[in-house]
């Protein structure tokens, strides 16, 4: 246990993540045991304004601070001593967060050993950029503080007003007693997003061995493989409403089962208890995967560029476009059987 730190003396902590709705919701693993460990301490978070919503209904965050993505360091600084914080957690540890926590001034300042911004930190975690999964690398700070780590949960949660949304949603077009699988072909970069195609053969797949409905839940940029899933899944399908993510989260929340490429929407759906299968190809899901017990994921580990990383595919999409239906249905198959149990 770490001597230099009076766990009395922490009432107010800022945890830093700027950006990336599942970047964030994975980092509220560490809030169970910051409250475990300092009792009766605040938790705020520092994000850039459009991922506020990560967070907006956690009752574990105290409050939401927020900040533009252009805005100057110092000046965000300035506005976080005036919150008088007794510690700050910068889970991101770029080189912006790196000087917002320096020039904090804070007497606590935790964050990783990454080159060029050790300066900023007196409780230091690891430099290397992890092994494990995503979520779990955030624990090496918990780990700084010598604090135990009492649960690796993430957290996410829908608001009544949202959960009413879905549930209206699903009474009006005869939902409820059915079991619904929503699709999510959104993807931050093109080489993410599943072929709108393979989302047909995929569906189709799945309603020949299971009876079920598809309910596609799209968001800015997905419209147009939407509609076509929607156009050739005919009578399987429905196409949510256009909403914000907010609302999206209150219809994925009566969905049996979300499929879904690797992006925010999946973290959030596994955040969210969901059983939740993620579609993989230039990205690692070992350590980018749905993180719950009952998810899993699926990707064609035979190619010889898979997990490329490029934004953009130089070659045919095989990764997709290959990735055998019979894999999606084994996974399927066994995350249903952990829901099971």
């Amino acid at each position: 246990m770490r001597t230099d730190l009076d766990k009395n003396n922490i009432k107010k902590i800022l945890c830093i993540k700027p950006r990336g709705i599942g970047d964030i919701v994975l980092s509220t693993i560490i809030l169970d045991s910051l409250l475990s460990y300092f009792k009766d301490v605040k938790i705020d978070y520092l994000v850039e304004s459009f991922a506020k919503q990560a967070l907006e209904f956690n009752p574990i965050v105290n409050k939401v601070l927020t900040m533009d993505k252009t805005e100057f360091p110092l000046k965000v600084a300035m506005r976080v001593r005036r919150e008088k914080y007794d510690m700050v957690i910068d889970l991101w540890s770029n080189p912006r967060s790196a000087q917002i926590t320096f020039f904090s001034g804070l007497k606590y300042r935790v964050g990783f050993s990454y080159r060029g911004r050790k300066y900023a930190y007196n409780i230091k975690g690891t430099k290397s950029k992890g092994t494990t999964h995503a979520a779990e690398h955030n624990l090496e700070l918990i780990k700084a503080l010598d604090i135990p780590i009492v649960s690796k949960k993430i957290h996410y949660y829908v608001s009544e007003k949202d959960k009413q949304f879905g549930l209206d949603f699903f009474q009006r077009n005869n939902l409820s007693d059915e079991f619904v699988i929503g699709i999510i072909p959104a993807g931050g970069w093109e080489s993410k997003r599943c072929d709108a195609v393979k989302w047909v053969e995929i569906c189709e797949a799945i309603s020949k061995t299971y009876e079920v409905k598809f309910l596609i839940l799209w968001g800015p940029g997905d419209e147009q493989d939407a509609d076509y899933t929607k156009l050739h899944l005919k009578g399987k399908a429905l196409l949510a409403p256009k909403t914000e993510l907010a609302a999206m989260t209150g219809l994925m929340s009566h969905c049996k089962l979300i499929i879904a490429n690797d992006s925010g929407p999946m973290h959030l759906s596994a955040a969210m208890g969901i059983p939740t299968l993620g579609i993989f190809g230039p990205t690692n899901p070992m350590g980018h995967g749905p993180y719950s017990q009952n998810s899993g994921y699926v990707i064609k580990e035979d190619l010889f560029c898979i997990v490329c990383n490029k934004l953009v595919c130089p070659y045919k999409h095989e990764c997709m476009l290959e990735l055998p239906v019979e894999k999606v249905l084994e996974k399927i198959k066994y995350i249903l059987q952990i829901e099971k149990t």
